[in-house]
C-alpha cells in the first residue's frame, strides 16, 4: 500500500472527506459509490462496480430478485 501523507479526521458523524487531488487521480465522481472492505486493521475503500454473484463479471449485469446476475449465469440458471 502507498502512502499519501494526507491525514484526515473523522467527523461527529462517522465521516471523512476525500481530497479533492485524490478523487481527480481516481476518476471518483461526487456521488459515486465506493465499497468498503476491511484487510486487517486496514479499512479499504474501493469504486463501486457491480459484478455476479456467481462469477464475478461485470459485463452486461441484470438485476434478478435483487441480485446482480451476468446473462450467462442467468442463461445456465434458466436452463436447469
Amino acid at each position: 500500500m502507498k502512502s499519501t501523507g494526507i491525514v484526515r479526521k473523522v467527523d461527529e458523524l462517522g465521516r471523512i472527506v476525500l481530497p479533492i487531488e485524490l478523487r481527480r487521480t481516481l476518476d471518483i465522481a461526487e456521488r459515486e459509490a465506493l465499497e468498503i472492505y476491511v484487510d486487517g486493521t486496514a479499512i479499504v475503500l474501493k469504486k463501486y462496480r457491480p459484478c455476479c454473484i456467481f462469477c464475478d463479471s461485470a459485463k452486461d449485469i441484470v438485476v434478478f430478485r435483487g441480485k446482480n446476475i451476468c446473462p450467462k449465469c442467468l442463461k445456465e440458471i434458466k436452463s436447469v
